[in-house]
């Protein structure tokens, strides 16, 4: 028997048809991703599952006893208690039973010895007791504990105020609570948007163990074939069912094009020699009746359609400029907010063409590492370098915040590159989906989603040779998603990035900076292969397993049977950084006074070019000559500077080799 059916559904919104004689059941089981662009009916549709709203002509079906839990993707009901208890309480009539055994056993004070309703009393009293031990039987306070430590709580987090956590927080208390109750069918909206990578991993594993039914809309691709056995697919021809994982849906789909484009072409030449046939010989007597038989059989055939294409998003990157080989140095970064110590003498180091994912538990500082590099906070100590050439984009969740309400589309996309034609405004805009009259509706009136295309397409115009990313999928259905992974995998410059989509990671990074309590672990590799090396059984004897922020970008020592003391790895790490200033320091500081120089000729350069090519210059000797002479020794010079420069990147690979081999004793 089904959990849940949809008979004949329809509904409509604002004249628009969402869902038309909409049928299909939820079996015990069943695993069903939900598909479709963003605006295609995928929330409304799990609104209409829980009961939230009704059709209007069908009905839902949800069989008698199904207990069903709805994550949404906004948390509107205010929680109470403390975390651990609201998780607690969230299982139907526990709360209940916790207020009749106090009103009863206020009952029980106002009566007296042989009152007949003392007895009666009792025995609720007793049954009551029964009922929560029952409870918590089969939900006990262990096994909420253990899912709020899943989704990232620590044990100190138990007792905080629900009502005092942010947001992001909230909805994870919203989900152990959900994943507590362990309900009959789950209907998940983008689960994974609040949480991090570490808590997207806990809550894979937990999915796969979940025996229950489960409605999921997501859009980290790896994530969704993972638990998901069916797909059910929002086409412009309307809903459709498939059997399998997400991959298996594309592929599947494709083929379908390929078949109804083979029958659609098959049928258009059938069509057209009809028509010659009748065109030719409908007005011989002898092959009259011929021509109208055919000329009925055209009008009786019902023709093929291929499927339509749904709008995406289309882009490209642009080539960008060659930077220098470092792209980032950040040197003895220190930031505190009140008493939380984020980062303490953080060393580390981007180079030219890295594609680096910060990953790590929420508020272990990755969006502030972004955004001290991108300037928009400052730290307490130490620098951040920009490397020869380097320039930057910044993408940021907050960044659609900072869009003007008042400006339409076009205007704030425009803002950007002012020099530019409205033309080719208009065509990136339209490569993000606004088309048309589109393009000049004010940013006040646009989704989440939307803006976070507005922000996407005024990087687009200017992209720089790095690209700091924050959150970049979060907003985007699954399609868009994709889309910007495989723009991105042709990206040519530097990538520095945070994402919680396991996707987008695994398919973009070449580098993993895991920050966790102030320490930071490198791997260079994908986040699939990082977490091989920690599941790997000598990971604890291997140097990537943990570092203080300070010795990031330092050699690694090698395996000792005796732990050191604190004492012993402070010296060391001091010895380290003497080594590092006497050897390596030098030359760095050698190759930026090299990369200024070789900045200010070639702009220079370009300055002379342009001063040299007026069509008055040549006759004005008195400072046609000057100049030139001017040129050509800046030219002179800066091919002798790009030789040196070139050695001294060879010497300072060469030192950091050596300094790698470095062991102190």
């Amino acid at each position: 028997m089904s959990l849940v059916a949809a008979i004949n559904v329809s509904l409509t919104y604002s004249s628009r048809t969402l869902f038309k004689d909409l049928g299909f059941q939820v079996e015990p089981g069943n695993r069903i991703g939900l598909v479709g662009p963003n605006g295609s009916g995928k929330t409304t549709l799990l609104r209409l599952l829980t009961g939230e709203i009704s059709p209007h002509a069908g009905e839902i079906r949800v069989t008698e006893g199904t207990r069903v839990g709805y994550l949404r993707q906004d948390i509107h009901e205010t929680l109470t208690g403390t975390t651990l208890q609201s998780v607690v309480d969230s299982i139907p009539g526990r709360v209940q039973l916790r207020k009749e055994i106090h009103r009863i056993e206020e009952a029980l004070k106002e009566t007296t010895l042989g009152d007949a309703r003392q007895e009666k009393l009792a025995v609720r009293l007793a049954d009551v007791h029964e009922q929560i031990a029952d409870l918590d039987r089969h939900y006990p306070s262990h096994g909420a504990e253990k899912i709020l430590s899943g989704l990232g709580f620590k044990p100190d987090d138990f007792e905080t105020p629900v009502s005092s956590l942010s947001g992001g927080w909230k909805m994870r208390a919203a989900l152990a609570s959900l994943l507590y109750q362990n309900p009959d069918l789950l209907l998940l909206d983008e689960p994974t948007n609040h949480l991090d990578i570490p808590s997207v991993r806990w809550f894979d594993q937990f999915l796969q163990d979940y025996r229950g039914a489960m409605v999921l809309v997501c859009h980290d691709r790896e994530f969704l074939n993972r638990q998901i056995n069916r797909v059910i697919s929002f086409e412009p021809e309307g809903m459709r069912s498939y059997s399998g994982n997400y991959d298996f849906y594309i592929k599947v789909r494709e083929e379908e094009r390929k078949i109804l484009e083979a029958k659609a072409k098959n049928q258009e030449l059938k069509v057209k020699e009809a028509r010659k046939f009748i065109d030719r010989f409908q007005a011989k007597a002898t092959k009259a009746r011929q021509a109208q038989s055919k000329l009925k059989l055209l009008k009786k055939m019902e023709l093929v359609q291929s499927h339509r294409k749904e709008k995406a998003i289309r882009f490209s990157f642009p080539k960008v400029s060659r930077s220098g080989r470092v792209a980032v140095n950040m040197d003895g970064l220190s930031k505190s907010f009140d008493q939380n110590t984020l980062y303490k003498d953080l060393e580390l180091t981007v180079l030219r063409g890295e594609r680096i994912a910060i990953i790590g538990p929420n508020g272990a500082g990755k969006t502030t590492l972004l955004r001290m590099l991108a300037g928009e906070v400052h730290p307490d100590a130490g620098r951040i370098f920009l490397g020869h050439e380097v320039i930057m984009s910044y993408y940021a969740q907050h960044h659609s915040e900072m869009l003007d309400p008042r400006k339409t589309i076009i205007e704030e996309v425009y803002q950007v590159v002012p020099h530019e034609s409205i033309g080719f405004i208009r065509g990136i805009c339209g490569a993000f989906l606004f088309s048309g009259e589109d393009v000049d509706k004010p940013i006040g009136v646009l989704s989440g989603g939307e803006k976070a295309r507005v922000c996407l397409a005024k990087i687009l115009v200017r992209p720089g040779n790095l690209l700091v990313m924050d959150e970049p999928t979060n907003h985007l259905d699954i399609i868009s998603s994709e889309i910007l992974i495989d723009a991105l995998a042709d990206y040519q410059g530097t990538l520095l990035f945070v994402s919680h989509n396991q996707s987008f990671v695994n398919r973009l990074a070449t580098k993993i900076w895991d920050i966790e309590d102030g320490h930071v672990t490198l791997f260079p590799g994908r986040l699939d292969e990082y977490y091989e090396h920690l599941a790997a059984p000598d990971t604890q004897s291997t140097p990537l397993e943990h570092q203080t922020t300070a010795e990031v970008n330092k050699p690694h020592e090698s395996p000792v049977n005796t732990p050191k003391s604190r004492k012993e790895l402070r010296r060391e790490k001091a010895e380290k950084r003497r080594i590092m200033n006497a050897i390596i320091r030098p030359i760095q500081e050698e190759l930026s006074g090299l990369e200024k120089r070789i900045s200010e000729l070639e702009k220079r350069g370009k300055e002379l070019e342009k001063i040299l090519a007026e069509p008055d210059m040549i006759r004005d000797k008195e400072r046609y000559l000057p100049l030139l002479n001017e040129y050509t020794a800046g030219r002179n010079e800066l091919k002798a500077l790009m030789e040196v420069w070139e050695a001294k990147q060879e010497e300072l690979v060469s030192a950091e080799k050596k300094f790698q081999e470095i062991r102190v004793e």
